[in-house]
């Protein structure tokens, strides 16, 4: 249950720390621009992550966003007001920014017109917040490569449903498919999530997957994979699991377009390259992907990053490689609390120390 303000946001009292989340400092940085100001911080990890484009078209909206170490990342001082206008955002390095400006633009008192510079990457993220925002009332319209959100809008939303999340299904269907089990995730109904595209995914390389789109059961049976290749562009949270799945699979697996990977909690496209390589596998890094050729992966001891989707994919991993000690797994708690608990519910032998 939320509570909401029932018109602007206020401004906080106390600097506003998002521990591990960078969603939430995106989303928190532009509604903190409709306030009198706000600053805002988070983890060691979240301290190297880049913000600078949200930071450029917040001021070009008539805010004051800097970066304390004038760096482009946290801490950031928000101080307001966003009065609308017309934005020029950098379309490759993260969808949040967009996402945010969405979130907070029909609050601002004029019209805004946010135009994305080059190629939108990750935006089917973008366009389930969008979905969301129209079934609170949202008007936000696109023309090209430009959204316009009209100004003095206020939210309408009583009850809304949270989806499933095909991002953390992924790693439960991907241990099902590289042990050749079956396995059933239930609460998987049909969205514009990007990460869905792990039921193709699984299915080109040789899972058997059956969809039942009304009661959201979606059914896994592993089997003997196949290397394949893989357009990262609009699904970089599931670049760790498919990195797991080619390394496992026979023949070469290749990821392509996936250099905004590299913006994440950590460089996943290196963490994952340089960690399954521990494990036997024959990865080449490349600028925007991944090469990888499938093979028999041994146990480990590994570096989880203090990234919690590298922890769940190095966990699959585990599973057909033998004993793989893996680091920092407290990690998972940003976006699966229970995912050590539902791998052991599923026949895993998982020890957390």
């Amino acid at each position: 249950f939320i509570d909401g303000v029932g018109d602007l946001p206020q401004t906080p009292e106390n600097v506003i720390d998002v521990l591990n989340s960078g969603t939430t400092l995106r989303f928190c940085s532009a509604v903190a621009a409709l306030t009198a100001g706000a600053v805002l911080t988070g983890d060691s990890s979240i301290r190297t992550r880049p913000n600078g484009p949200l930071l450029d078209s917040l001021r070009e909206l008539g805010a004051d966003a800097f970066s304390i170490k004038n760096n482009g990342k946290a801490p950031l001082v928000i101080r307001g007001k966003m009065l609308g206008g017309t934005a020029h955002l950098q379309g490759g390095l993260s969808s949040q920014f967009l996402s945010a400006l969405f979130i907070a633009s029909p609050l601002a008192e004029r019209e805004t017109r946010i135009r994305i510079v080059g190629e939108l990457k990750s935006r089917p993220y973008a366009e389930i917040t969008l979905d969301m925002l129209h079934d609170a009332g949202i008007t936000i319209a696109e023309e090209e490569q430009e959204f316009i959100i009209p100004g003095g809008q206020s939210f309408d939303l009583e009850r809304y449903t949270i989806p499933g999340d095909f991002s953390s299904a992924s790693y439960p269907l991907a241990a099902a498919a590289v042990t050749g089990s079956e396995v059933t995730v239930k609460g998987i109904l049909p969205s514009r999530q990007g990460d869905s595209a792990i039921i193709d995914i699984l299915t080109r390389m040789g899972a058997q997957v059956s969809w039942n789109t009304e009661s959201g059961d979606l059914k896994i049976k592993g089997g003997d994979l196949e290397g394949v290749e893989i357009d990262a562009s609009r699904t970089p949270d599931l670049v760790p699991t498919i990195a797991v799945l080619g390394a496992v699979a026979k023949g070469k697996t290749t990821v392509v377009n996936a250099e905004h990977v590299r913006h994440k909690e950590t460089d996943r496209l290196h963490a994952m390259a340089v960690e399954l390589t521990k494990m036997g596998a024959k990865i080449k890094e490349r600028p925007d992907g991944l090469e990888i050729t499938g093979g028999k992966l041994h146990g480990a001891s590994v570096h989880g990053y203090h990234d919690h989707r590298i922890v769940m994919a190095l966990t699959v991993a585990g599973l057909v490689a033998g004993e793989t000690r893996i680091d920092t797994a407290e990690a998972v708690d940003v976006s699966y609390p229970g995912f050590f608990r539902e791998m052991e519910r599923l026949g895993a032998r998982v020890r957390v120390e």
